[in-house]
């Protein structure tokens, strides 16, 4: 694993190319406005990621709420063009700590159940805090993932959407380990559109990781997660 600043640099220039590539073959009313990288840092120290932000990247994904409250922590002391612009959580979180993480996130992407939404909106509420999520969809219908089914969210979603406290700001889904993710995306995004048609509050779509970004994208993807193609010490995984 390689996290110098030089090589992650390289790494981000050749998936912003290949972004870019597939943005372009998207249907224009598919494809997302932007883009963006969330660099998946779970197995990285603090030194390490301080080599990310030199590097260009500006929004780090963290997996485990007690070790990423560590890193926010550490990150606090640094001067603020060496920290990052936003801190997302991706892990799976399980409800006793809603309270670790309402405010000290930009982003929650894996809100994967009906309890877990309500104790957050229940927290943020509290606390005077508005939260912006996403909501997980296991759309690969893989019993090892986490999320709500299609059908599922179709029904709950007039019941979600007037939780206070929370801001619904798309989906998030991952493609099976195999099969064909860009079928699996295209539902993602196709259920999207059915909950919110114009597209005013769910805007954002994070799908794809290191080995299906592209096809994400060319399906309307706005947060590719990578962590494996950014640090790998082997050229163009």
């Amino acid at each position: 694993m390689r996290t110098d600043a030089e090589h992650v640099a390289a790494r981000l220039a050749a998936i912003q190319a290949r972004i870019g590539a597939a943005r372009l073959e998207a249907e224009p009313s598919v494809r997302a406005d932007r883009v963006r990288v969330v660099a998946v840092t779970k197995y990285l120290e603090t030194e390490q990621m301080l080599e990310l932000r030199a590097a260009g990247l500006e929004l780090f994904g963290e997996n485990r709420a007690q070790a990423a409250l560590a890193k926010l922590e550490a990150f606090a002391t640094q001067p603020p063009e060496r920290q990052p612009l936003e801190w997302h959580f991706i892990g799976t979180l399980q409800g006793n700590k809603v309270r670790q993480v309402v405010g000290r996130f930009q982003l929650i992407h894996s809100v994967d159940r009906l309890e877990l939404a309500e104790e957050l909106s229940r927290e943020a509420g509290n606390r005077g805090l508005v939260q912006p999520v996403l909501l997980q969809v296991n759309v690969s219908g893989e019993a090892s993932k986490h999320g709500f089914t299609e059908d599922g969210l179709t029904e709950l979603w007039p019941r979600l959407r007037r939780l206070e406290g929370l801001r619904l700001d798309g989906l998030m889904g991952m493609a099976a380990a195999e099969g064909d993710a860009g079928a699996e995306f295209r539902r993602l995004r196709q259920l999207r559109d059915r909950l919110d048609p114009e597209r005013g509050q769910l805007r954002e779509l994070s799908m794809g990781m290191s080995g299906d970004f592209g096809e994400a994208v060319h399906e309307g993807a706005s947060l590719v997660r990578i962590g494996t193609y950014l640090f790998s010490e082997e050229a163009g995984t």
